[in-house]
């Protein structure tokens, strides 16, 4: 039987856990079998550029820990070999940095996350992953207005030139 040491370690970790998951933006679940060494170390580093954490934790504590945190419905997702992945300040660079190497490890997987408080599956969360940075996404948008704008000054010239000429 455990000591009464450990299991407060364990309750302590839980605690701490559960801590970070409600701070958390996003948080994934992945499969990372047959990954080696120097490849989790390169995706660690990756992660740290957009300031997310990379964890494996026992599936029995991140359980707990998702309970405590009020967080339900991955626990399906909690089988076999399960990296935790979390980031309190951005969704879309963890969701995308995971995603892109998954693409070039194909033994690793996501499971699904939870992505501001809500459950989403592996590929809702693929589907976000491959969506252009909110800084294209806006320098998009600001072409498509100033593409507008461009057309409506030139056709309102038009009918400057047409009135001066009648």
């Amino acid at each position: 039987m455990a000591s009464e040491k450990i299991i407060n370690q364990k309750k302590e970790e839980v605690s701490k856990l559960a801590k970070k998951m409600k701070e958390a933006k996003i948080i994934l679940l992945t499969d990372y079998r047959g990954i080696n060494v120097a490849d989790v170390t390169e995706l660690r580093a990756e992660l740290r550029k957009s300031n997310s954490e990379y964890k494996v934790i026992k599936n029995n504590i991140t359980k707990r820990a998702l309970a405590e945190a009020g967080i339900e419905g991955l626990d399906e997702l909690l089988e076999g070999p399960t990296a935790v992945i979390m980031n309190s300040e951005d969704y879309l660079d963890a969701a995308k940095a995971i995603y892109n190497f998954s693409k070039d490890n194909e033994f690793y997987k996501i499971k699904g996350g939870v992505i501001d408080g809500k459950v989403m599956t592996a590929e809702e969360i693929i589907t976000l992953a491959k969506l252009p940075s909110r800084e294209t996404l806006l320098s998009m948008l600001a072409g498509a207005l100033l593409g507008n704008i461009s057309k409506l000054a030139v056709a309102l010239d038009q009918v400057r030139a047409q009135k001066e000429n009648a």
